[in-house]
């Protein structure tokens, strides 16, 4: 008797362990694909990134516990818990707390009241292991933004085949080694309804604003309608390159 009773407790138990479904590791580096494949079709850029942002790129850690977002502005760390129904939980300091799960190879960040419902993939970028939090995800994005051939059509350089590297590096482009998007916080509040980037050559560097409609790409010094003691407000001005991409 005693010997049927311990089998129907058994049974009873692995019934209640096979109803929950299997959680899965979630731990790794996940970017939000769905804002880099609308920035792809060649409009602008931060209105793709808000559409389907606004997060950016999640590192998970479920050894540690422990599970980081940025939005392009900040990063965010939060302790990552189990959930009801093979989810995970992410507190965060204070009160508030996201849920993520996975539907099939794809992560969803749970809507809340505060952000919509998002869907990340695991990042396939080589980056280097104490690379800053985002970096994932930019290199994907300028890949996808700015990659490939462009031939400069007006301005210093005409003629020469441009290339704009997923690392941030550029060629052909006179007096620039460098660049960087701007995807949002205080550059993007300067640019207000505007893109920008930065562009630099050795210590030297500065803003500007950029206008991309599908193949084409323009260039425009930024400049600052600001009283001398508040933040900038750029605008664009003289335009210094159109290219076109090849």
């Amino acid at each position: 008797m005693r010997k049927a009773l311990v089998l129907s407790l058994l049974s009873i138990v692995l019934v209640g362990c096979a109803s929950e479904p299997a959680r899965r590791d979630i731990s790794g580096v996940w970017i939000n694909q769905a804002a880099i494949d609308a920035a792809a079709n060649g409009g602008n850029l931060r209105e793709a990134l808000l559409a389907y942002g606004p997060n950016l790129e999640w590192d998970i850690d479920v050894k540690n516990a422990t599970a980081h977002y940025t939005n392009g502005f900040e990063s965010v760390e939060g302790k990552l818990l189990p959930a009801d129904g093979g989810a995970w939980q992410v507190s965060f300091y204070g009160s508030s707390s996201t849920d993520l799960s996975l539907e099939g190879e794809t992560l969803i960040q749970a809507e809340t009241d505060a952000e919509p419902r998002q869907p990340f993939v695991r990042s396939q970028v080589k980056v280097a292991s104490d690379a800053p939090l985002g970096t994932s995800f930019e290199t994907a994005l300028n890949a996808a933004y700015l990659g490939g051939q462009w031939r400069v059509l007006s301005g210093a350089g005409k003629g020469n085949q441009v290339a704009f590297s997923a690392d941030g590096q550029v060629t052909g482009l006179p007096n620039t080694q460098n660049y960087v998007l701007c995807l949002a916080g205080d550059c993007a509040s300067m640019s207000g309804e505007y893109d920008s980037l930065w562009l630099q050559q050795g210590e030297t560097g500065a803003a500007h604003i950029f206008v991309r409609d599908g193949r084409k790409l323009e260039i425009f010094q930024a400049l600052d309608a600001s009283a001398p003691d508040d933040m900038p407000q750029f605008y664009p001005g003289k335009l210094e390159w159109s290219l076109e991409k090849l």
